[in-house]
């Protein structure tokens, strides 16, 4: 690992933690294992270092999350069985320290210009990707509905972490609620009242 990734990942330790306020030039170069005059080489201003410490979290997670879902397309994961498979990808990658920080830093982007943009950037790529899934599932209008799973996946992560509930639980049940509604289908009717013939 590259001194520059060392200085991201325990700036993401440090946040998820201690806090935002953990992260001074000597904390960060400490738990990096690195030199003040490294650190500042590398991040000239701790804005620098909380935005890239973000982009470089979102960039790895959704390259794992891309990886995971192309083996699930690989297997043929029919839509049905999608929520379930959500719920697992959030046990696995929603872990640790790291995902705080994640969170944290997009909350400190709406008090800090500084890291707006890249907060921004973040969320959109979560939008891309949750619009991807949501086309091959065959969800019409998908990029409309994919700020709508963003924004459902983080209030739920929020509450896993505010609640200490590693498990994921009820994931799968809010993912299917959004994919396929809460009123119950019966044959010939749809949410509005039967089907023309």
């Amino acid at each position: 690992m590259s001194a520059r990734e060392q200085i991201l990942s325990a700036t993401l330790r440090l946040i998820g933690e201690q806090g935002i306020g953990a992260v001074t030039n000597r904390a960060v170069a400490k738990a990096a294992g690195v030199s003040l005059g490294s650190l500042t080489y590398h991040f000239p201003s701790q804005d620098a270092l909380l935005r890239e410490a973000l982009q470089n979290f979102v960039d790895l997670e959704i390259a794992r999350i891309t990886a995971r879902l192309a083996e699930l397309a690989d297997a043929g994961v029919a839509p049905g069985q999608a929520p379930e498979q959500v719920e697992k990808a959030v046990i696995d990658f929603a872990q640790g320290p790291e995902q705080l920080a994640n969170l944290e830093l997009h909350l400190h982007a709406a008090r800090d210009p500084g890291i707006r943009e890249t907060s921004t950037r973040s969320v959109a790529a979560y939008d891309r990707l949750a619009a991807a899934v949501l086309t091959a599932l065959g969800i019409p209008d998908a990029e409309r509905h994919a700020p709508t799973v963003v924004a459902l996946l983080y209030g739920l992560a929020i509450r896993r972490l505010a609640t200490g509930d590693p498990t994921a639980g009820g994931t799968a049940d809010a993912f299917r609620l959004l994919l396929f509604g809460a009123l119950p289908r019966e044959s010939g009717t749809g949410p509005d009242g039967p089907r023309a013939g």
